[in-house]
């Protein structure tokens, strides 16, 4: 059974290994600006620097430089009469340009905003409304940087368009 069961998964992994070595490519390669935002301008920073090393789309002396900026803001809602289920809802947002420096011009300019919420211990000491809070923020910065390096993949960058 141990044997059956190691083969599936070795064939499932290899099915999925072959699908995801055919993405395409635009061969652009990109540099990293600098992202203000302190932890999450840091996050931002380090998981867009990894997915386009990923795909082999990062070379730091390349003419088209990513400038982006990312917020986040909280605010606290009531679900119900009773005043039972208090929740934080976290809204991100975010702006990618990608700027061509020899033709001193943006190629490409993105914007996008996500809302997710959880539920609101009764204090502000407790630690897991903190880390449902990092939590949040990292699953919608790397949603972000996903949907970004996807769509950029695909994107013909020239400054004669209009973006």
């Amino acid at each position: 059974m141990f044997k059956i069961k190691s083969l599936i998964l070795l064939l499932t992994s290899t099915v999925f290994l072959s699908c995801s070595s055919n993405q395409p490519s635009n061969q652009f390669k990109f540099s990293v600006g600098y992202i203000a935002g302190e932890y999450d301008g840091l996050l931002l920073t380090n998981l867009l620097n990894s997915h386009l090393k990923n795909f082999s789309m990062l070379n730091e002396n390349s003419i088209y430089e990513i400038q982006s900026s990312i917020s986040h803001s909280q605010s606290v809602y009531v679900t119900n009469i009773d005043n039972t289920s208090d929740r934080e809802r976290v809204r991100s947002s975010i702006n990618f340009k990608v700027y061509n420096k020899s033709s001193k011009c943006y190629v490409y300019s993105y914007s996008d905003s996500i809302a997710q919420f959880y539920i609101l211990a009764s204090s502000d000491s407790f630690n897991s409304n903190k880390k449902a809070l990092e939590k949040i923020k990292h699953e919608n910065t790397d949603y972000f940087v996903k949907k970004f390096i996807n769509i950029l993949n695909k994107e013909n960058l020239s400054c004669n368009e209009e973006k």
